[in-house]
C-alpha cells in the first residue's frame, strides 16, 4: 500500500501545470518517473545540513533525467519540494517515513506565486528579481528560501505551508 500510495502522491503532485514551459516534452513523465522511486527513507536525517545534502543530491539526479533541453535545476526543486509536501500531507506516507521529524527542515515550493507572495512581505523587500522557475538556481532559491523562514517564523508555521498562503493570490 505505501508504494502504491508513493506512485499516486508522486502522479497527483506533479501535473502538467507543475512543470510548464520548462523547455521539452516529458519533463512531467520523467519527474513523475523518478519521484515514484524516490526512497524518502533517505531524507529521513539526523541534522538539517544532512537533508539539505540529500535534497540537493536528489535535485541533480532529476535534474539530469530531464530531456536535455530541460536540464533546469529550479524545475527539478520544485518537483521534489511539491513531492515531499504532499508526501508530508499524506497521513500514511508521514507516519510510514516520519516526515513529521523533517517538516521544519522542508522547503515551499517555489514558482512565480509564491515568489512574488515572499517578494510582497516586510522580510522579502530585498529578495532578488523572480524570473522564471526554469531561470532558477540555488544562490536565489536559498535566499528566497531564507526570506520564507522568517515568514513562516512570524506566521506560526513552517516555510513549507507557506505555498497555501501564497497559491494564486
Amino acid at each position: 500500500m505505501i508504494r502504491l500510495l508513493r506512485e499516486r502522491t508522486a502522479e497527483v503532485a506533479i501535473s502538467p501545470s507543475t512543470l510548464r514551459n520548462q523547455g521539452a516534452p516529458r519533463v512531467v513523465l520523467a519527474a513523475r518517473r523518478f519521484l515514484k522511486e524516490l526512497n524518502l527513507d533517505s531524507f529521513r536525517a539526523s541534522t538539517e545540513p544532512k537533508f539539505r545534502d540529500r535534497l540537493n543530491t536528489a535535485t541533480n539526479r532529476l535534474k539530469h533525467l530531464f530531456p536535455r533541453k530541460a536540464r533546469n535545476w529550479g524545475a527539478a526543486r520544485k518537483a521534489i519540494n511539491i513531492f515531499l509536501r504532499d508526501a508530508l500531507y499524506n497521513h500514511y506516507l508521514r507516519s510510514r517515513y516520519r516526515l513529521d521529524r523533517i517538516e521544519g527542515w522542508l522547503e515551499v515550493p517555489l514558482d512565480r506565486n509564491v515568489a512574488m507572495g515572499l517578494c510582497a512581505e516586510p522580510e522579502g523587500v530585498k529578495l532578488p528579481r523572480w524570473k522564471t522557475i526554469k531561470e532558477l538556481t540555488s544562490k536565489p532559491s536559498r535566499q528566497y528560501q531564507a526570506a520564507a523562514d522568517k515568514v513562516a517564523r512570524r506566521k506560526r508555521t513552517q516555510r513549507v505551508h507557506l505555498d497555501l498562503h501564497y497559491w494564486r493570490t
